[in-house]
């Protein structure tokens, strides 16, 4: 689950789960409060007024969800048993209450006494537990009407492989809907065919599957005694992509940036990942989204209406301009921009593709006659760009990513390896952005992109915006 619905059941399971911590810190000051001189209610009400007592408590909520998101809480958690779910809550709620005693001693809040703790440990575990038990039916009663489902390709066609499609679709809650079977021709595809499931390509063509579809993860079921180089091979290929990889059988060394084990049932498994998609960092990543795209649209609500004016003005046609691109998984998606040429210009591209100016397959002109007076200066210092924070706000990107490309643009890719870029949410700005943008030949804009899938972290985020304000302002690189 990587789509818009999955950031939002991530922020969902996070207010949850810091009102649960509030509550929970409540109750424990009730019980404190009556079973207890040692501090009454009225005491603790007027402590909570002063200025670094609400700094202390935001602290705490900030430690407590750092505490969740590192026992991996906000991972996805379809594939697990219930007992384990449990354990990991219970694993939480202790380490942070442990370090409430940390917080209590080394600031002295007196109101954190065994009694405080041993209340605020049963009310946030008992709770947490109960929430997230109740939680589960309704994701799995989501999944079985078919939403939020994980398109899943399984390559190999043994008796293997046919048990685990048969156990994934037994569990409809699961979420996963089967796309086909990859392997080539070889004396037991008879007994497969007898199962009815499709082999939708052989290896040779696995990768070209991968490019032209929607492919969430890769299953490996080969015998890995007589194809091992072929499970390499299209473990890599998987991996070039952006896609995540489990194997049923994991005895050869994917060298992957990030593998864990999981209990994918039916059979242990591996599972590799070519980009960190999981923790805290990704989820304050989301809230950062949220909030940030809110703020600057209330703050540059009057630049929208001013420049919505002024396109009017300028040249008949609608004040928005909405495109098909390709975003995260290589799904679609309407993006939104201020428009910057005549009515009409996309039928004209085709007219004008033997101007094109840039390198690779994407489509650029500098004095593009298509191009309104005004549209050139906003496009110069990205004003067109600015309706993208609704696309950031839906979930559709992110303040920073890979820029979403037009559909015509990725077609036309001719290396996998540059389609890693799309399993990670597109941006509105990214290092392309604040180094020379249109100046940066098609190769270097690809590294560029790789470079901050491989490196990503929040500080580099933080970076990357701050820096993107002056090289706006500058219009290096537009067109």
């Amino acid at each position: 689950m990587t789509n818009l619905r999955r950031q939002f059941l991530v922020k969902l399971f996070t207010l949850s789960d810091l009102a649960i911590m509030t509550v929970s810190f409540a109750s424990a000051t009730l019980a404190e409060s009556y079973l207890s001189a040692h501090m009454s209610f009225g005491e603790f009400l007027s402590m909570r007024i002063k200025l670094q007592n609400i700094v202390l408590f935001l602290g705490l909520l900030a430690v407590w969800h750092g505490v969740f998101s590192a026992v991996g809480l906000y991972q996805s958690k379809r594939i697990e048993a219930r007992k384990n779910e449990v354990k990991d809550v219970l694993r939480a709620t202790s380490i942070g209450t442990l370090l409430l005693v940390f917080a209590g001693t080394l600031f002295r809040i007196r109101m954190i006494t065994p009694l405080f703790l041993a209340a605020f440990w049963v009310v946030s575990s008992f709770t947490t537990v109960v929430y997230r038990l109740l939680l589960r039916p309704l994701l799995a009663w989501v999944r079985i009407r078919g939403r939020n489902l994980r398109r899943i390709l399984i390559v190999g066609t043994n008796e293997r492989a046919v048990r685990f499609a048969r156990s994934i679709e037994s569990k409809p809650e699961l979420g996963y809907e089967l796309m086909g079977f990859v392997d080539e021709v070889w004396p037991g595809r008879e007994a497969f065919r007898a199962s009815g499931y499709p082999v939708v390509a052989d290896c040779e063509h696995f990768p070209q599957l991968l490019r032209e579809h929607v492919i969430d993860e890769v299953v490996l079921a080969l015998p890995m005694k007589s194809c091992y180089q072929q499970a390499s091979r299209i473990a890599t290929q998987s991996r070039e992509q952006g896609i995540l990889v489990h194997s049923l059988t994991n005895i050869f060394e994917l060298g992957a940036p990030h593998s864990s084990a999981s209990d994918f049932d039916p059979d242990a498994a591996m599972t590799v990942s070519s980009n960190q998609s999981e923790g805290w960092p990704n989820v304050i990543k989301s809230v950062m989204d949220v909030a940030i795209s809110t703020a600057a649209l209330i703050l540059l609500s009057p630049i929208f209406l001013i420049t919505a004016i002024v396109i009017r003005w300028d040249s008949p046609g609608p004040i928005f301009f909405a495109q098909e691109r390709v975003g995260l998984n290589k799904r679609r998606f309407r993006v939104y921009k201020f428009r910057t040429m005549i009515t009409g210009a996309e039928r004209m591209q085709a007219e004008l593709e033997a101007r094109n100016e840039a390198d690779g397959p994407v489509f650029k002109i500098k004095d593009d006659p298509r191009t309104t007076r005004v549209g050139r200066f906003l496009r110069k210092f990205s004003i067109d760009e600015l309706p993208q924070l609704i696309n950031v706000l839906r979930g559709d990107m992110s303040l920073v990513g890979p820029r979403p490309l037009p559909v015509r643009d990725y077609q036309g890719f001719d290396q996998d390896r540059q389609r890693r870029r799309f399993s990670v949410r597109p941006g509105l700005t990214c290092l392309w952005q604040i180094n020379g943008r249109g100046t940066a030949s098609f190769d270097h804009w690809m590294d560029l992109d790789m470079q901050y899938i491989d490196q990503w972290s929040l500080w580099l985020d933080l970076k990357i915006l701050v820096k993107t304000v002056p090289a706006v302002l500058r219009g290096t690189g537009a067109a």
